[in-house]
């Protein structure tokens, strides 16, 4: 996703070293580092875990064990055997005249607390034996063998009855290290289909040279942090790709996510923001205490949950050279910091007896005062948050001077940051207008509305609409959209509006307002805001985001194909880029790493031999379809045995990104890393994740289902999109581009995609037919600025883009067949994955565009159910 870019065009300034037996100096320092690091987390972490009772057994099954030994020896029973009375014997005779029991009792202990260890040292190799298991990769979807079923119980038993969030996380194994050959071959292959034949066998002649030369002594040092470090990638990854990175966060690394996909459920801004924010902290303290299941892949295998840890009260701080991420604990948090037409607030989030939470009505009352606080913002702050957009030195630079201000601290101190805005456009704009502004706006902001540095920015915007801007380095997506859509559900159908559109509840007169932040500028700081804003205006005019939401099939339709939904969409996106810039490119699709420790992200490239050969014979308009499907087939397997690779830890580019960097701390030069590392990436993919279809109810509800979110393209003349499975009927795209470039066109590459996805469907012969656009050997992509191309809005024959029966087909609110008067809220039936804290078997309200009056939508208290 959003990392493609950033993976691109990181530099690595390391001078060039001092060759002879000093070689291995810098190499073996930065492996060393590395695993202090690993080890010092690992044992930062231990503590917290055992009071959370996430080992499995917490400290309450050990006083549980000492209890128990110290019964049975008050009624003449030993169950050590003996061993309590030995270890008495051997104490230090320790008030034994005062406290005749006092002996006996810390035999007792220190037995239990041994016993104790023990069993959880016990558990813990064994999940870690269990959790090596890979033979669930392979499994059909929808049945499990034997063998797979007999590994997921005993997991489920070795889990203990009621797993958490962080239960498995010291039981995951580590990331494997591949081997150079295995590595070398797989790149070789990936870049076949786009090299002539004269590159390729240059290309593979050094490679040969590199297996020969470079990759014994890089692969050895490697290997090393491999066993010393937990994770042999993820520290270098966050380092070098994000924390070292000097470019703009605007567009580059940050990305957005969208709540529901064309619904408000209430228009009043400062009731969405107080729901919102309730509901954000109120997962932060469930986070804390570990409460919620740990989330699963496909619903089987545990993922790592490091990346929580740092969701809230984290902000990047620029440096000259790197940044760091300062994470504070929730105590010395308990407030956001809120920015609306360029004044900073302070909006404490607790208060009460106990410093409970406050209720979502006086968050919104809170709010409110902000909304209606008539007090203009003053010259040298209006444009403030500008600097977060700028150039990495140049942040760091104004920062030094602003170190002194406790405004500073209070923001970057804050849970997370809130930005309240004007709707981006014009209230009777078109729905498909709407949403791309939307993204926008959420992506990109004014260039000055947006704390970038902060771990998540809470937009909310005046209509009621919002959504999420994330800083890339201390998560990868999964992550906070877990938290989003809890907060989604938990936003209407848990807290809910009165008939009004307020928040439940009954303000507080007694509340006090939230605090207004006086900033004292330095002349070199206030130097430096227009710089930063032209820069950032400029990359935000740069930026175009197209939303497309394909309503006419969805993931339902890939299964009855029997193709992997992911595969489907990949094809057809490579369709889609051949159509619209007339030939193939390297495409990146980020594929999670989590089910290793620590385990991020890893690289699938889609644009395959089998690929591009099923895309010329779309273009053929000879070929029957029976011998397309078969080059379809031959695609889907070969673009799931890259996915089951990567997932597994067998992909290419972290791989060779690691080799990579042990060559520039030897320094040992290699022609084939540097021709690996020229690459670019035209085409950046990603699928947002849905871990809890359960909170929502597509098929009945679409307008109340979370419709994903995207990033920026990882190539100035390229592509980015990401897109999500909503339910079994509807795939959302998000499309991005640069609008500088001649070449790309996000609404254009839009109806392409939407071209290619009924063209492929036609394919099955199950009732979906072919595109009415650009059909199978039409012609190719045409130059946006010579007026030949299509059109940003309408196709090219100027009707309105091909509608299915989606979301943009419902009647308006209050519109005639409406049924958001005489529909109540259902319940839907299935879905999987971990529970949020609104509780399972939730569903969105009735379908249509949004109606604020949800007095009779919000639902009843959340069920109890047992865990998965």
């Amino acid at each position: 996703m959003a990392e493609a870019r950033q993976a691109a065009t990181f530099r690595l300034e390391l001078g060039q070293g001092t060759r002879g037996p000093r070689w291995w100096n810098r190499a073996l320092k930065e492996v060393g580092s590395a695993g202090l690091r690993s080890w010092r987390r690992s044992l930062a972490q231990c503590r917290d875990d055992v009071l959370r009772g996430a080992c499995p057994g917490g400290a309450a099954s050990g006083l549980f064990l000492f209890a128990a030994i110290q019964g049975a020896r008050f009624v003449q029973l030993d169950p050590s055997l003996g061993l309590v009375d030995w270890i008495k014997a051997n104490l230090p005779d320790w008030g034994a005249r005062r406290l005749p029991a006092f002996q006996g009792a810390l035999a007792a202990a220190v037995f239990a607390g041994g016993l104790w260890t023990a069993l959880l040292l016990t558990l813990h190799v064994v999940l870690r034996l269990l959790l090596r298991y890979q033979g669930w990769l392979s499994e059909p979807r929808g049945t499990l063998s034997l063998p797979t079923r007999s590994w997921l119980a005993l997991v489920r038993i070795f889990s203990g009855r009621r797993p958490t969030l962080y239960t498995y996380q010291r039981s995951l194994p580590c990331l494997p290290l591949p081997s150079t050959a295995g590595t070398v071959a797989k790149y070789l292959e990936s870049v076949r289909p786009l090299l002539p034949d004269e590159d390729f066998q240059a290309l593979s002649g050094q490679a040969r040279t590199f297996l020969q030369a470079e990759a014994p002594r890089l692969q050895a040092l490697l290997g090393l942090k491999a066993w010393w470090a937990t994770n042999y990638v993820s520290d270098w990854w966050e380092e070098y790709v994000y924390l070292r990175s000097q470019s703009s966060l605007l567009g580059g690394s940050n990305y957005y996510i969208l709540d529901f996909l064309s619904a408000a459920p209430t228009p009043l801004q400062a009731a969405r923001a107080g729901n919102a924010v309730y509901a954000m902290m109120r997962f932060r303290e469930r986070l804390r205490r570990g409460e919620m299941e740990p989330a699963t892949l496909l619903g089987l295998r545990p993922l790592c949950s490091a990346q929580y840890r740092r969701m809230f009260n984290t902000s990047r701080i620029p440096g000259v050279s790197r940044d760091r991420l300062c994470h504070v604990s929730d105590s010395r948090s308990c407030h956001v910091a809120v920015l609306h037409q360029g004044r900073f607030f302070r909006l404490g989030t607790h208060g009460g007896p106990g410093g409970r939470l406050l209720s979502p009505r006086v968050l919104e009352q809170k709010f409110q005062h902000i909304l209606d606080d008539p007090a203009p913002a003053r010259p040298s702050e209006e444009h403030l948050a500008a600097l977060t957009a700028a150039p990495r030195a140049l942040w760091a630079q104004a920062r030094a001077s602003l170190r002194a201000e406790a405004a500073l601290d209070v923001v970057e101190g804050a849970a997370f940051f809130v930005c309240l805005e004007d709707t981006p456009g014009p209230s009777d704009a078109a729905p498909e207008v709407l949403l791309d502004q939307l993204a926008q706006s959420l992506l990109v902001g004014t260039g000055h509305s947006r704390w970038l540095d902060k771990s998540l920015n809470l937009v909310v915007f005046a209509g009621g609409r919002m959504g999420l801007n994330v800083e890339h380095a201390w998560a990868d997506a999964p992550v906070p959209s877990h938290m989003w859509e809890a907060v989604l559900a938990a936003d209407c159908f848990e807290l809910g509006y009165s008939a009004n559109g307020h928040c439940r509840g009954t303000p507080d007169p007694e509340a006090s307002p939230p605090e207004r932040l006086r900033w004292v500028v330095p002349e070199e700081v206030a130097a430096a805001v227009p710089l930063a804003l032209r820069e950032a205006r400029a990359l935000a005019r740069d930026t175009e985001c197209h939303v497309l939401p394909f309503a006419h099939f969805g993931r339902g339709f890939t299964r009855r194909c029997r193709a992997p939904a992911s595969s489907f969409v990949q094809l057809a996106l490579q369709l889609a880029r051949f159509r619209d810039q007339g030939g193939f490119c390297l495409t990146y699709e980020a594929c999670m790493t989590r089910a290793f420790l620590e385990g991020r992200t890893e690289t699938v490239r889609p644009c395959t031999e089998e690929s591009c050969a099923f895309v010329r014979a779309m273009q053929d308009p000879r070929l029957p379809n029976a011998q397309r499907l078969a080059l379809f087939r031959a695609a889907a397997d070969k673009h799931r045995a890259l996915c089951r690779a990567a997932l597994s830890g067998e992909g290419v580019d972290r791989h060779l990104f690691c080799l990579y960097l042990v060559s520039r701390f030897l320094p040992l030069p290699s022609p084939f890393l540097t021709q690996v590392r020229a690459e670019q990436w035209k085409l950046s993919t990603s699928q947002s994740p849905t871990q809890q279809p359960q909170l929502f109810d597509p098929a009945n509800h679409p307008d109340f289902v979370c419709c994903g979110g995207g990033f920026g393209p990882a190539d100035d003349d390229g592509y980015g999109v990401s897109y999500i499975f909503m339910g079994e009927s509807m795939v959302t795209f998000h499309i991005s581009c640069k609008v500088s470039s001649p070449d790309t066109d996000a609404r254009r590459f839009g109806q392409h995609i939407q071209d290619a996805m009924l063209d492929v469907a036609a394919l099955f012969g199950l009732g979906v037919g072919p595109s009415t656009g650009t059909r199978p050997g039409g012609a190719a992509r045409e130059d946006k600025n010579s007026g030949g191309g299509a059109p940003r809005g309408p196709d090219p024959q100027g009707e309105p883009l091909p509608r299915g029966p989606g979301p943009w087909g419902q009647p308006g609110p209050g519109g005639p067949g409406s049924p958001r008067e005489t529909e109540g809220p259902r319940r839907h039936p299935g879905g999987s994955g971990p529970r949020s804290e609104a509780g399972p078997g939730l569903a969105g309200p009735s379908s249509g565009p949004a109606s604020w009056a949800l007095a009779n939508l919000v639902r009843p208290p959340p069920v109890s159910s047992s865990p998965m």
